[in-house]
């Protein structure tokens, strides 16, 4: 016989609802801290031991708790942020559903240790969910939590833990995290007597991304400020040439809450998709600031995701947002920090221009060397079109890097990446939406997929073949592939494909189709432009920087490679020693 139908314990039911909320060290974080700024702290102290398994300790100077409210505060859906179903639509706080502590206090060793000045402080000890008898000590105003022990009554929780690096590091990132997006409060983390984390809380956004990020990575964003449908869009975004392998640089604040949404990385991914090198991301911090009904924080346990109820207001004021700063505030790199002036003739290298380029010819070389990393290239901001003033064509280096000069000083801009980056544009403002040339293949190629891909795929053959594929269903799984587009080769064209079909799965949309729009525009471009090598009359490279200067970003290729280089006057006699 089947058992019969029962009511769960107090016990079990704060068990199962820490396994929703406090999935590792690092969710004990976040709920403390999130309860810290709920009570109005300004300075909080996270303290870390053995990866948060042993002990993790969150003070703050916020308003403290009464003996009641300690007591009340340790029971399931106990909160003072909301008190019915319909507070939910305005949620301004930061927890409002009354779980973290108890969660916490059934999977640990909690001492909670909290009041409001003159009247001292009331401390519980709690084992496992068991509450000693709370007593009263002198204290200041403020609370402190104590977490030691952490999954010790759950075993399977705590064999899935990682290496205390692992841990830190995740709690690090989330401190991270909150110190950005709230630059008032002052923030410190320690693992041990080590101090990882330190902000000022002087409300100064950019001086809290560097102490997070580092001064020399905040020294060289970008602002952004704006208001569009609603949605007050403000923070800082890196230029084109600062870029990161993953979106651990990226972080959005709605209404003063850290979140993840598919929405907010769309919308960057759009205002950068003809900037940044591919599967490359720039740094972003943004914070938006909008009615509280327009947002749905009640998605996930750990309220780290949200939805909007407007999609495309929202997905819109941010794309809109980052590329008018980028544009408003033109940033080109700079060689002064890598150039050394140098006599020596560059062995083997054409030079068609005076003796004036050849101490350049070998940086011009290095620093367009695509292995080379980018980042600690200085930036010097103004619109390109300024540079234009003045503009007279010195000649070629090796052949391949034209070298002008301005009003403002020396300009070296590589002839094939510029062409390159024109040409893209030509082709995104001509063929945007139109189909692009296809190239049949002699012989259709079967391709399988896994069973969400296929299945994506189906749906969306009229878009594909506006792309340039034409399918085949040949099975279940498979598709015969009999015509790619005209720019790629097969071996380009079949990642390509299996690329928007993952993304097609992912996102239930057409980006993974527009993505493959532009890397095919990106390929044709490649292939259609000047080479390295190629000899230029000075009247064609003149054309092609004017023709550069007209273009949406003449900073990178659609690669992420850099175009132009700059070397201004003031940079070149503080070189040579003559200021």
């Amino acid at each position: 016989m089947p058992a019969s139908v029962a009511l769960l314990d107090a016990q079990t039911v704060n068990q199962i609802a820490a396994g929703e909320v406090v999935e590792r060290p690092s969710s004990v974080v976040k709920e403390l801290i999130e309860n810290a700024l709920d009570a109005a702290a300004t300075r909080i102290e996270i303290t870390v031991e053995s990866g948060g398994r042993e002990r993790i300790r969150v003070a703050d100077d916020g308003h403290g708790m009464s003996p009641d409210d300690a007591i009340l505060a340790l029971e399931r859906h106990a909160t003072s942020k909301i008190r019915s179903a319909d507070d939910l639509l305005q949620v301004t706080s930061l927890g409002f559903r009354g779980e973290a502590l108890p969660s916490i206090a059934s999977v640990s060793r909690l001492t909670l240790i909290t009041g409001q000045g003159e009247a001292g402080r009331t401390v519980i000890v709690t084992r496992f969910g068991s509450k000693e008898d709370p007593r009263s000590v002198a204290g200041d105003r403020g609370t402190e939590v104590i977490v030691e022990d952490l999954f010790e009554n759950t075993p399977a929780r705590l064999k899935f833990l990682k290496g205390d690096a692992t841990e830190s590091s995740s709690i690090a990132e989330t401190v991270a995290k909150y110190a950005i997006a709230h630059p008032s409060v002052a923030f410190v983390l320690r693992f041990g007597q080590s101090e990882s984390i330190r902000t000022t809380g002087t409300g100064d956004l950019i001086e809290a991304i560097g102490g997070v990020w580092g001064s020399e990575l905040a020294r060289n964003l970008i602002p952004i400020e704006s208001n569009s449908s609603g949605i007050e869009v403000r923070g800082f975004v890196s230029p084109p040439h600062i870029t990161k392998p993953n979106r651990a640089f990226q972080q959005f604040i709605v209404n003063g809450r850290p979140v993840r949404s598919r929405t907010l990385y769309a919308s960057i991914d759009a205002a950068f998709r003809s900037l940044t090198p591919e599967r490359r991301y720039p740094v972003v911090v943004l914070q938006l600031n909008l009615d509280p009904a327009d947002v749905d924080i009640n998605v996930s346990p750990t309220k780290s995701e949200i939805k909007f109820r407007r999609e495309g207001a929202a997905f819109e004021a941010i794309r809109l947002a980052v590329k008018s700063s980028l544009m408003e505030n033109g940033i080109m790199p700079s060689v002064a920090a890598a150039f050394v002036p140098t006599t020596a003739a560059v062995g083997g290298s054409t030079v068609s221009s005076p003796a004036l380029l050849e101490p350049i010819a070998q940086t011009v070389r290095d620093l367009f060397d695509e292995r080379a990393p980018m980042d600690p290239v200085q930036a010097v901001k103004y619109p390109f079109l300024d540079l234009l003033d003045g503009l007279q064509i010195l000649g070629q280096v090796l052949d391949t890097f034209i070298v002008a000069s301005t009003d403002r000083g020396l300009v070296i801009i590589d002839q094939h990446v510029a062409h390159e980056r024109i040409l893209y544009e030509y082709l995104c403002g001509l063929k945007e939406g139109a189909p692009i040339e296809r190239q049949g293949l002699l012989e259709p190629q079967v391709i399988s997929f896994d069973r969400p891909g296929a299945i994506a795929l189906a749906e969306h053959l009229e878009d594909l073949r506006a792309i340039g594929f034409e399918l085949e269903k040949f099975g279940v799984t498979d598709f015969a592939v009999r015509a790619i587009p005209g720019a790629l080769s097969d071996k380009g064209a079949i990642p390509i494909l299996k690329d928007i079909a993952e993304e097609l799965v992912a996102t239930g949309g057409k980006s993974g189709l527009q993505d493959a729009r532009h890397r095919i525009w990106i390929t044709a471009a490649c292939r259609m432009a000047v080479k390295a090598g190629d000899v230029l009359a000075d009247r064609e490279m003149e054309q092609l920087v004017r023709e550069l200067a007209e273009t949406e970003n003449p900073y990178l290729c659609p690669h992420g490679r850099p175009i132009t280089l700059t070397f201004t006057y003031d940079e070149l006699l503080r070189r040579f020693k003559r200021t």
